[in-house]
């Protein structure tokens, strides 16, 4: 069964998934990313631009099968074409079709009223198909808990 962990009270779902993302990378997994056509496209910039010191390799789920074959973060608006199932990264708005076939699912919620809304109810969601997901919450420096 998906394990699945939620990120929530996220200030920049962008920035955060570039931290994950390098995480992952740096520990030997590979991992698709899932959302919206145009949070795709500024995530994709995000890794050119994350660091300047190191490099996130990774593509869009159009490129050619080695690429995908090859690529340990790829890019995708489905998860029609997926050259592997470990780590699914998802940024957007609904649940994934096809969520299950992955080992790990991670969610990233941003601390915005309508994020907030969405992520509880793909974890109502989850919950629903008997799936129990943690929640990893950001804790704001300064805030008592």
């Amino acid at each position: 069964m998906t394990q699945i962990a939620f990120h929530v009270n996220v200030p920049d779902k962008l920035a955060y998934s570039c931290r994950l993302l390098r995480k992952a990378y740096l520990s030997g997994a590979r991992v698709m990313v899932t959302a919206e056509p145009d949070v795709l496209l500024e995530l994709d910039h995000w890794l050119w631009r994350f660091s300047a010191t190191e490099f996130l390799p990774h593509c869009r789920a159009g490129a050619p099968e080695a690429t995908l074959a090859a690529s340990p973060i790829v890019l995708a608006k489905s998860l029609t074409v997926c050259p592997h199932h470990e780590v699914l990264l998802n940024l957007g708005q609904r649940i994934p079709a096809g969520f299950e076939a992955f080992e790990r699912l991670i969610e990233v919620v941003q601390e915005a009223h309508d994020e907030v809304l969405a992520g509880r109810d793909r974890w109502r969601h989850y919950v629903a198909k008997g799936y129990t997901p943690i929640k990893h919450e950001r804790v704001q420096p300064g805030v008592p808990a």
